[in-house]
């Protein structure tokens, strides 16, 4: 699957580069999101994660700095993508933390129009927060440049939820996908106890993980037992998946 932000040439990114290749592969791949500590960061990376995210907007219990960021980046391999969590972030302060943390994806969570998306110098994500099944039709309209959608459940604030929404949604409501179409990530209230029937259900592209491997009431550490666990699962929904028919809309 080509990313239309990437064919459509609406950033300083090649459409032959190594940054829009990477963010596919067999499907579905892994992100572990709002990584703090660098002992996560070692564990994400030794189990296999293929993207690491860090939250760059102050107001969540996950954020770190810049400078912080930087230096959990250095102990990232480049076969892994670092991706930036931002919220309503300047176009100077994107361009800033691309450059000093080195990162590979620029992800927007607040009300960043695509016009602001499109100046990050990167391939960008956008999340879509689902209130119901048009909302993903709606976003790959808005979005189309979009190199991935990140699917996660509606909440007042600005992040993640931490909750599921209906994933029936994504099987009801029709939608274009394959060669120019934003790469699909499902994220929301995932944890090694739901993450199987989840790929098998939605067949994504990605699956974001945050609170679902995290040390019960400690936001800004991971349990690796979780990390093992679900990776686990991921592993065991793809072998699954090769051998399975791909499950239909209940209006089918």
């Amino acid at each position: 699957m080509v990313s239309s932000s990437v064919a459509n040439g609406s950033s300083a990114v090649d459409p032959d580069s190594s940054l829009a290749d990477r963010a596919r592969g067999p499907s579905p791949r892994v992100k572990f999101c709002g990584l703090v500590d660098p002992a996560d960061v070692d564990a994400a990376v030794a189990l296999g994660a293929d993207a690491l995210g860090f939250v760059l907007w102050p107001g969540s219990p996950r954020a770190v700095s810049m400078e912080a960021a930087g230096q959990l980046r250095r102990r990232v391999p480049s076969s892994v993508l670092a991706v930036g969590l931002f919220v309503n972030a300047s176009a100077g302060e994107v361009a800033a933390a691309i450059e000093h943390i080195g990162l590979d994806v620029a992800q927007f969570h607040g009300d960043e129009t695509p016009e602001d998306c499109e100046h990050s110098s990167i391939p960008w994500w956008r999340a879509v927060s689902m209130r119901e099944a048009a909302d993903l039709p709606r976003a790959l309209a808005r979005f189309p440049r979009a190199q991935a959608l990140v699917l996660d459940a509606f909440c007042e604030q600005y992040g993640g939820s931490g909750k599921t929404f209906n994933w029936q949604w994504l099987l009801d409501e029709p939608v274009e996908s394959g060669a120019g179409s934003p790469l699909r990530v499902l994220s929301g209230g995932l944890n090694p106890a739901n993450v199987r029937h989840a790929i098998e259900l939605v067949r994504p592209d990605w699956v974001d993980v945050s609170t679902g491997i995290q040390v019960d009431g400690v936001p800004r550490r991971k349990s690796l037992a979780r990390m093992e666990e679900f990776m686990a699962e991921v592993r065991a929904a793809q072998c699954a998946v090769l051998s399975a028919p791909k499950p239909r809309s209940a209006n089918t």
